[in-house]
């Protein structure tokens, strides 16, 4: 594992490994990893991807709750869960660290404000407006919930937040600046106006359905959602007898430079970014048992993502999935939720199926999972997030 690069662009060598030891995730099929690990599994829902069962006075107390936008709430949660997950483990705080990602950060917070700032005048706006909308108040809350010193960052590079959130921290670990990292993403963008400049873009499904790499797929689903894990040294995590889901053996991240929203032509961006998560981890595409897709069911997203897959890995022909179809797309949080999804196929050894998928775009040369879960076979998984702006982020999971 090199998980680093220098300044010419070589990777390089760490003597620090990144494990993943404890996950947690808060979403639309299920809060808490047995629940989401089984809804993933059994999903063809259709409609609004909301959360209808979270209750933060299970993370927070009544005061909180309400000085926190309902993105932080979730990321906390998140955090809450890994952390119990992983066992809590004793660590000095100097040596422990936050990364999340987001893409817009406390919207719903912004958008009832400014309602009440037009409608009952600006004397009326909470005093919390400010911290509750920052991007990075979800970083912010879980330092200092558990009382974390080390750096405290926040990526917001749209729906590649999670997945480089995750690279970012990992790199924190693997340069021997942090022993623990909690790291991923948080998303509540489901707002009216948000949605709204979705459907006017033309970018969201029209039927409320996700079905990613389809030959009827017609745009993605909104959906609210965070997830964190705990990155943490692999030495560290065998001397105290930690659980171990996967180990972060690489990570990649580029610009298309191409668009604002479309993806590079030919899903030339996402090749190289593979390509590079693929040398950091010093392993070939031959290697690599599956792909968890960045999938979110557009028109453009699917064929170049497709495309970039199908030159990559060749005849190899490694079996795909997007949890998206479960899911509906969750932006900045869906790259972490999807690295929940990766550790789970390993303890599993079992693929997700992509929900609502039928009939595979004849055009795309890819082995797509539908219908059935499938066993995973040996080899390391690549996960893809690919942003507006032209971020992606691929990373590189091996089993423990």
């Amino acid at each position: 594992m090199k998980l680093g690069w220098s300044a010419d662009g070589e990777a390089i060598e760490s003597p620090f490994q990144v494990a993943i030891t404890g996950v947690g995730v808060v979403s639309s099929v299920g809060i808490g990893k047995e629940a989401f690990w089984s809804g993933i599994l059994n999903s063809s829902y259709s409609g609004s991807r909301l959360i209808d069962d979270f209750d933060p006075a299970q993370y927070m107390n009544v005061k909180e709750a309400r000085r926190a936008d309902r993105y932080n709430q979730l990321g906390l949660a998140a955090s809450i869960l890994a952390m119990n997950d992983a066992g809590n483990p004793e660590i000095n705080p100097a040596k422990a660290g936050v990364w999340m990602g987001t893409g817009v950060g406390g919207l719903t917070t912004l958008e009832s404000q400014i309602l009440i700032c037009h409608g009952r005048g600006p004397d009326r706006v909470s005093p919390f407006l400010v911290p509750m909308m920052m991007a990075n108040s979800n970083a912010a809350t879980i330092s200092m919930k558990f009382g974390f010193t080390n750096t405290c960052q926040t990526t917001a590079t749209a729906c590649a937040a999670g997945t480089q959130a995750i690279g970012n921290a990992a790199r924190e670990i693997s340069s021997g600046r942090a022993t623990i990292m909690l790291a991923g993403g948080a998303e509540v963008a489901t707002t009216p106006t948000a949605i709204a400049g979705f459907d006017n873009m033309t970018a969201a499904s029209p039927t409320a359905t996700s079905r990613p790499f389809d030959a009827e797929r017609n745009g993605f689903v909104m959906a609210e959602g965070a997830a964190v894990v705990v990155l943490e040294e692999l030495s560290h995590a065998v001397a105290r007898g930690a659980h171990i889901y996967a180990i972060v053996a690489g990570y990649g991240s580029n610009a298309d430079a191409h668009h604002i929203t479309a993806p590079a032509p030919h899903g030339a961006g996402a090749i190289a970014c593979m390509e590079r998560a693929l040398e950091d981890a010093g392993l070939t595409p031959s290697q690599i048992a599956h792909v968890n897709a960045h999938g979110t069911s557009t028109p453009l997203n699917d064929k170049g993502e497709a495309e970039a897959i199908d030159k990559l890995f060749g005849a190899t022909r490694p079996p795909v999935t997007s949890i998206k179809g479960a899911l509906g797309h969750t932006l900045g949080a869906a790259g972490a939720i999807e690295t929940v999804a990766a550790c789970l196929t390993f303890e599993n050894g079992i693929i997700p199926p992509t929900a609502n998928t039928v009939n595979i775009d004849p055009e795309m040369n890819i082995d797509v999972v539908i219908g059935q879960p499938r066993k995973l076979g040996d080899g390391a998984i690549i996960s893809n997030s690919f942003g507006f702006g032209g971020h992606n982020g691929s990373l590189v999971f091996t089993r423990p």
